[in-house]
């Protein structure tokens, strides 16, 4: 069974997740970042995109020690499993993600990239090779799912996000709104990648809360099943 998939990013007001030169931009404050550190420790896994993991370098860590103990005592390790979608196994071997904290590593990539990379990050990591030239992410959930993990949370970036919309894998979103306009029509947003030209193609959400956090707000999503919020 495939993962719940849950999306978690923050964006300026006019729908940007950082500059057009890639370069990273803190929209949220310190509440927020309590509420994701608690989203991560409460998820089997967090997924991101080799374009986020090549621009910001996260570690994807859980930061609370009280979060940390907590999955302890469920059982679980310190830290959730962290997956990086990398179709050419471009990630560095030093990359934050795959060096910092405890915890399994996963990195899908597809049949395209490079053997003696991917046997590096053998020693490092979990290989899961899944899709001819890139990644199919629908299969890759599947095997997420086979490996045990239910809950799963993503982090972006748009590219990634806009797969999983098109596929139809996403089921719930946290999308927090911060005071700023970054501007730019090639900054990076929520949703990359071609679009759908159909209305009818077009992913509905059924909003289920939103809530003033600091100096934006935060918005969360379920997405809608034939009219029905899963």
């Amino acid at each position: 069974m495939r993962p719940y998939v849950i999306v978690n990013v923050a964006m300026s007001a006019d729908g940007k997740l950082s500059t057009r030169e890639r370069r990273q931009v803190k929209i949220s404050g310190a509440q927020d970042f309590t509420r994701v550190d608690r989203l991560k420790a409460s998820s089997d896994a967090i997924m991101v995109g080799i374009g986020t993991v090549l621009a910001d370098d996260p570690s994807l860590t859980v930061k609370e020690e009280i979060c940390r103990e907590r999955r302890i005592q469920r059982g679980e390790d310190e830290h959730p499993v962290r997956v990086i979608v990398d179709s050419r196994a471009r990630i560095p071997l030093t990359a934050a993600i795959l060096t910092k904290g405890t915890g399994k590593r996963i990195v899908a990539v597809s049949a395209r990239a490079s053997q003696k990379k991917t046997d590096q990050l053998k020693k490092i990591a979990t290989i899961v090779v899944a899709g001819e030239d890139t990644v199919d992410l629908t299969r890759l959930l599947d095997e997420l799912g086979n490996r045990g993990i239910s809950r799963l949370m993503v982090e972006g970036g748009g590219t990634l996000i806009a797969g999983l919309i098109n596929a139809g894998l996403v089921d719930e979103m946290y999308t927090f709104v911060g005071n700023m306009i970054i501007g730019g029509k090639d900054a990076p947003t929520l949703v990359d990648g071609e679009g759908f030209i159909q209305e009818s193609e077009f992913t509905r959400l059924a909003l289920m809360e939103a809530r003033k956090i600091e100096k934006g707000i935060l918005l969360h999503w379920m997405v809608e099943r034939d009219g029905l919020s899963r």
